[in-house]
Parts: structure tokens; C-alpha cells; sequence
């Protein structure tokens, strides 16, 4: 009897190759796409257009597809978590969540409702056995520049053997949107989603603002020694290493070093003054089993853009520490830190 998969599907390039590849391999596949968002948002990957390519890709395929209502839940874990972010002076990845809770947690439910066997999305990584650590492991893809292993993270460790990304061992994108014109799929053609699905503008502040009716409170711009430099127009407006928009002027560029909240203050410096050598990783999920609490050595990461760098990571009850080698450029609360041994990724977390 052929193994049951449940795939997420956006109605992307990505996902419908995936669909091919899974049914190609002998499995049965069951698409499903998640209602996020209220509205038609273009370039979203969960508006109606994408609901229907996705079901255009499932007919064409010959397989069953759901669309299921998670707006509650997408706005109480992503919407909500990604203002109140903006508002304490952080910096969220929504992606990031959304795996977490949707993706890898809503679809989980789904899965075990529909009696399937695994779940499956487009991303770009891979989960396989690993002998010598004796489990399932997440690992980067072969398309080290579309490899996505940085915002999955937070799969639980012991759901890994269930998680297949169809398209972990592709060299390129250009190969898979090849796949898809040679198997005549209605979405070959169809440009990438890049910006986050929810403010495809990418106008954050305008965002926050409308969702959760933020009223701007201005104050101070000062340097490192505390001396004003101007004045800001509310602290969720700016993030760690921003430099435009400041509204001051300088003989030298200056960048946000940091928001202070209590004292409502924005504090400016320059380039070099954003380099850090240290942070505090919370909320972290351990992948391999049997983490020791010793300083160990692993390439880390802290942002989806950047590449990884060697740091010292010390495992504590609440998280870990991480002490880089070199000072790292704009280490920022709320983005991710994730760790790596080799190609596998160890675990992460959320900077503080």
C-alpha cells in the first residue's frame, strides 16, 4: 500500500514540482493549501489566485486538494507576534513562525486527521537518517543558494522522520523550473514570492500601524555618550544597522546601534560601533539529541541573508550563548540565530 503525503502547497513553481516528484515516487499525495489572509494580495502565496493554481496543478495531476481556513491561527501566532515585535524593538522573521506553527504544526494535525504518513512542503532542504547519530536530522540543500534549512529550525526533533522536502537534492532552481515546463505544469512559468505574504509592499511601519492602530511617540536620537542628535518618530519605525531614514545629520554615516524602550531613546553610532563578538540565544530547539552543556564549536547563523560564521556556543538551560570568533555587523534581537555542524543543523533560536 503506498505511503500517504500530505504538501503543502502555495501554488508555486516549488511546491507543484514537488507534487510531481512525490507522485513520481510512488507515493499518494494529498495537496493542501492554508487560508492566511483575509483579501487578494498580489505576489501573496496564500491569496485566491494562489489557492487556485494550486487546485490547477492538483487536477492536473490527478490529485485531491484541501484548502483549509487557518486565519485565526495565523493571526494570533504570526500577525500578532510580528507587530509586538516591532513594538518592543525587535526585528521578527514571520516565516520562521509560520513554519512553526502552520506549516510544521497545523498541517501536522492535518496529516494525522487524513491517516497520512508524512508531510512534505518545497522547501529547499533535506531530512535523511544519519547512522552514526542514530536519527533523523535537518540538513542544508543541495542549492546552497536557494537552501531554506535556516527558517525550519523549529520542526520538533522528533517529527523529522516524517518531513520530506522533494526538492533537497536539487543543484538549481533553474532545474526545477526546468521540471516543470517538461511536465506541462499550468504554474511553470510563474515568478518566485519573495516579500513577506502579508505586507508585500514591504512598508512594515504602515503595516504595524493599521493592525494594531499605533500611535508614533517621538523622542530622543543620541550617540553613545548620550548626547541628542535629533529626534525619532516612534522606536518600531527603525531597526539594528538601519541607516536611511534617520532624519539627522553627521559628518560620518550613522547606523541604530540599539532601541532602548524604557528610556525611549534611539541610540545612533557609527558602522564600526555595530560590530558584536556576543548574544543571547532563548527560546531554542535542539535537533540532535544529547546537547551538552560545554562550549562547543559550531558555524552559526543570524540572519536568512548572511552566512554562517564560526562561534563558540554554550548550551544553558534557557538557550545558549554564543561568542563569535570575529565580531559579526547587527546582531538583532528577534531575528534568528541557528546552528551548524557541517551541513546539519544542530538547533536555534531567538536573539535577545
Amino acid at each position: 500500500m503506498a505511503k500517504r503525503v500530505l504538501l503543502g502547497m502555495s501554488g508555486g513553481v516549488d511546491s507543484s514540482v514537488s507534487a510531481v516528484l512525490l507522485k513520481e515516487q510512488g507515493y499518494e499525495v494529498i495537496g493542501v493549501t492554508m487560508k492566511l489572509w483575509e483579501g487578494e494580495i498580489e505576489g501573496s502565496c496564500c491569496n485566491l489566485s494562489s489557492t487556485m493554481d494550486a487546485k490547477s496543478v492538483c487536477d492536473f495531476l490527478s490529485i485531491p486538494h484541501y484548502t483549509l481556513n487557518f486565519k485565526d491561527t495565523f493571526h494570533k501566532y504570526i500577525i500578532q507576534d510580528f507587530v509586538q515585535c516591532y513594538q518592543a524593538g525587535k526585528t521578527p522573521n514571520p516565516c520562521i513562525a509560520c513554519n512553526r506553527y502552520l506549516k510544521f504544526g497545523k498541517m501536522f494535525q492535518m496529516a494525522q486527521e487524513l491517516q497520512c504518513d508524512f508531510v512534505a512542503t518545497g522547501h529547499y532542504a533535506k531530512t535523511e537518517f544519519d547512522q552514526e547519530r542514530n536519527c533523523f536530522v535537518l540538513k542544508k540543500a543541495n542549492a546552497l543558494a536557494k537552501d531554506q534549512s535556516y527558517v525550519l529550525y523549529n520542526i520538533p526533533k522528533e517529527k523529522l522522520g516524517q518531513v520530506i522536502f522533494p526538492l533537497g537534492e536539487f543543484e538549481t532552481k533553474q532545474k526545477v523550473r526546468e521540471m516543470a515546463e517538461k511536465r506541462g505544469l499550468p504554474v511553470a512559468k510563474k515568478p518566485d514570492s519573495e516579500d513577506i505574504c502579508f505586507v508585500p509592499d514591504g512598508d512594515y511601519v504602515r503595516f504595524s500601524e493599521k493592525e494594531a492602530n499605533i500611535q508614533p511617540e517621538t523622542g530622543e536620537i543620541v550617540n553613545q555618550k548620550g548626547e541628542v542628535l535629533g529626534e525619532h518618530q516612534g522606536l518600531y519605525r527603525y531597526t539594528i544597522g538601519q541607516r536611511k531614514g534617520l532624519g539627522i545629520t553627521s559628518k560620518v554615516p550613522l547606523y541604530v546601534l540599539r532601541l532602548e524602550q524604557e528610556k525611549n531613546r534611539l541610540v545612533v553610532g557609527e558602522e564600526k560601533e555595530l560590530y558584536q563578538k556576543e548574544c543571547v540565544v532563548l527560546d531554542v530547539n535542539w535537533l540532535l539529541p544529547k546537547i551538552e552543556r560545554k562550549p562547543q564549536e559550531w558555524m552559526v547563523k543570524i540572519r536568512y541573508s548572511k552566512q554562517e560564521k564560526l562561534a563558540k556556543v554554550c548550551p544553558t538551560q534557557f538557550g545558549a550563548i554564543v561568542q563569535f570568533q570575529e565580531p559579526q555587523k547587527a546582531i538583532t534581537p528577534g531575528q534568528s540565530a541557528v546552528f551548524y555542524q557541517g551541513d546539519v543543523i544542530v538547533g536555534g533560536g531567538i536573539i535577545q
